[in-house]
């Protein structure tokens, strides 16, 4: 029986966007405002406020994060806290902000909006290329979500919440371009939402469930759910593999509206699953 174990010291409102990188798990507290460094050895946390909701936090090559939130994509230099802007790809929609965000294999960064007033088709899907060039990628959607590539890098697979569903396209690692979107996985029997997701190495998706006290281990190539787990926390919010073997899945969460729990909005690990994933992508930036 795998047991999620807690393990931050520190409480996020709505943790997000784990991302494992030099023995340190990266993720954001979104409505903090904070970035947040975890040594998962001893629970500590260094915690850089960056003055708006931050949806996603990625290390680069240079050191620096590259993160998203209210105003568009922007870097964040951990040695000073100082904030660099980059550019904001909706400056005309004041409801929206970036949510979350990968590098896929080549190191692009590839980062969603949500439209925090639910209008349906109000967000899309953006690309940052490493000369920090924007583009869109995809859309419309209404809650850009979970990303995660193929061991291959040939497909994304993408979740817009509200959907719940899981696409997969096409990735053309030349262009960059998103092509032949098709659903693979259909979670619209779940009365929660899907949220964040990675990937493991034998290529099935992990997907945290917003509003449903656990994460879900799926296969792609049959859409079929093969795996559990149960979650002492009701908004389960997303996922990553690391440790030092790269089997364990470290779990961010949220602190559940109107409900009184012990453990919300705190990092869980699973230890020692049968099976690891791929190390993070860093961004290419220019040091």
């Amino acid at each position: 029986m795998k047991i999620p174990e807690p393990i931050s010291k520190g409480r996020s409102k709505w943790g997000e966007g784990p991302v494992w990188h030099n023995g340190f798990l990266f993720h954001v507290d979104i409505h903090s405002h904070q970035v947040v460094k975890l040594d998962p050895a001893s629970g500590e946390e260094i915690r850089w406020n960056v003055g708006e909701e931050v949806g996603f936090a990625i290390p680069c090559q240079s050191g620096r994060l590259l993160c998203g939130g209210d105003n568009g994509f922007f870097f964040l230099d951990p040695n000073s806290g100082s904030v660099t802007p980059i550019t904001d790809p909706e400056p005309n929609l004041p409801k929206n902000r970036l949510n979350d965000g990968k590098c896929a294999p080549d190191g692009r960064l590839f980062g969603g909006s949500i439209a925090r007033d639910k209008v349906k088709g109000a967000a899309r899907l953006y690309r940052l290329d490493p000369d920090l060039k924007c583009s869109e990628a995809y859309g419309p959607v209404t809650n850009s979500n979970g990303l995660a590539w193929s061991a291959d890098g040939k497909t994304l697979f993408y979740i817009d919440s509200p959907s719940k569903e899981v696409k997969a396209f096409t990735y053309d690692s030349e262009s960059g371009a998103l092509t032949n979107p098709k659903v693979v996985i259909d979670t619209s029997s779940e009365d929660s939402t899907p949220d964040g997701m990675c990937i493991d190495n034998d290529d099935h998706l992990w997907i945290a469930f917003c509003h449903g006290s656990h994460i879900a281990r799926y296969n792609p190539k049959t859409g079929e759910e093969v795996e559990r787990i149960e979650f002492p926390a009701f908004e389960t919010t997303s996922c990553a593999f690391g440790g030092p073997n790269g089997n364990d899945l470290y779990v961010t969460t949220g602190i559940a509206s109107g409900r009184d729990e012990e453990f919300g909005g705190f990092v869980f690990v699973i230890r020692n699953l049968p099976v690891g994933g791929p190390p993070s992508i860093l961004f290419e930036d220019a040091s």
